[in-house]
This record gives structure tokens, C-alpha cells and sequence, in this order.
């Protein structure tokens, strides 16, 4: 069975959304094969589970941050590791931070109202986002300093926002212990890339728009 793991991204899931070090990029390429399901099954709790958004418009001057909420998803763990998974997150739950934003004239739910429109992410048309796993392998701290805090992993798979599916990677803490799996993760997406464009590509509406968005991540799946 495909696995299919979301956030945005996992979405939908993704970045601290006060200040501090940005996150890393992840690195993007084209869609690949999704792991194969081995090992136990785990389901995840969404309730536990929760994946962040932040972003900047006017040069970046003015950050704006929220929420995405995951609605279902299943992991894999053999031998202490996480093989496959998947999860999704509904693009109608995003919202935003009523503390970002600070200008008299605007409005939280305005902002909201707008990202769910045809100028961004389209929900009505594209209710999901999805991420699906495509390979998980050690961490090698060696080869690269990650800025997620005592990062385990490095993580892949297939993340489709509206109608286009990218492959992503990029590193989590990944623990399993006591039939519990838990995962954080910090990182950043051009969402041009996907093709998520304000106005048109290149216009002065689109280019005060931050083109990177930050991911946090927060995962814990229960064994079934």
C-alpha cells in the first residue's frame, strides 16, 4: 500500500514561531517511490500531534505564524525504526496566530480567509496536503550540523501541496520506546516550487511575499 505522510507536512508540521535561527532548507527533488510497509503498525495521535507554519509578507518585516491540524495517519517501526508512514493534514484547519498580526486594520481570520482562496492554497478545490515516505536513514552529524536539536534521522518522502508532489528531506528526532514513536522536525519549503504563486510569478505582489515557508513538526503515533 502507498504511504502517504502530510504536511505539511506536513504540511503540514512544521518551525518555532517566535525568532531564533531559521531552520534549514530541505532539500527538494522530483516525486519517488514510497517505502515499503514493514514492521508493526502505529496510528497517530492527533491530538499529540501538531504541525506549525511561519511565514513573512512586506520584505519580511511582517512575520505571520499558525497552525495546521493533522486528521489521520499510520507509521511503520521495525527493529526500533521507522520504515514507512503517512499521515494528512486538512487544509481547511489552517489558521493563523491572532498574536502575529499587529496591524490595526487586519485581521487574523482575513489572512486565513486568503490563504484558503484560489490566490494560495485552494482548499476548497485541494482540501489535503500529504506527505508520503519515501526513506528514513541515520542522521551522520559528520557530514552536516542540523539545527533540530539532537537530530536521529534523515527523513524523505513525497510532499503534495495542491497538485503537485516534490520529494523532500530533512532531518528529525525520532524516538520509539514503550510502544510509543515520536518525532520533531524544523524546516523550510519554497512554496514556489510547488507552484503556489501570489498573483503571477515575479509580480511585486508575489515578491513581498515570503516564497519560504517554515515547517515544525511535533509527531507521536501509539502502537495498534
Amino acid at each position: 500500500m502507498k504511504q502517504t505522510v502530510s504536511a505539511i507536512a506536513l504540511m503540514l508540521a512544521l518551525a518555532a514561531c517566535g525568532g531564533g535561527t531559521k531552520p534549514e532548507q530541505a532539500q527538494t527533488s522530483e516525486a519517488q517511490q514510497a517505502a515499503a510497509t514493514t514492521g508493526a503498525a502505529y496510528s497517530i495521535d492527533t491530538t499529540a500531534t501538531s504541525v506549525d507554519w511561519k511565514a513573512t509578507h512586506k520584505g519580511g518585516m511582517a512575520p505571520r505564524w499558525g497552525v495546521i491540524k493533522v486528521t489521520s495517519g499510520t507509521l511503520n517501526v521495525e527493529n526500533g525504526t521507522i520504515t514507512s508512514g503517512e499521515f494528512e493534514v486538512n487544509m481547511n484547519s489552517l489558521t493563523t496566530d491572532p498574536a502575529s498580526v499587529t496591524e490595526k486594520d487586519k485581521k487574523s481570520t482575513d489572512l486565513d480567509g486568503h490563504l484558503k482562496s484560489g490566490d494560495f492554497f485552494d482548499v476548497a478545490k485541494y482540501p489535503t496536503a500529504k506527505f508520503v515516505i519515501t526513506g528514513v536513514a541515520p542522521y551522520d552529524s559528520t557530514k552536516g550540523k542540523s539545527l533540530e536539536a539532537g537530530a536521529t534521522n534523515l527523513i524523505s518522502g513525497n510532499l503534495t501541496l495542491k497538485d503537485s508532489t516534490l520529494n523532500i528531506t530533512f532531518p528529525a528526532t525520532v524516538a520509539v520506546a514503550d510502544g510509543n514513536v515520536t518525532a520533531t522536525a524544523k524546516f523550510v519549503i519554497d512554496r514556489t516550487a510547488w507552484g503556489i504563486h501570489y498573483k503571477t510569478e515575479g509580480s511585486p505582489e508575489n515578491w513581498v511575499i515570503s516564497k519560504d515557508i517554515e515547517i515544525g513538526l511535533k509527531l507521536k503515533a501509539v502502537k495498534k
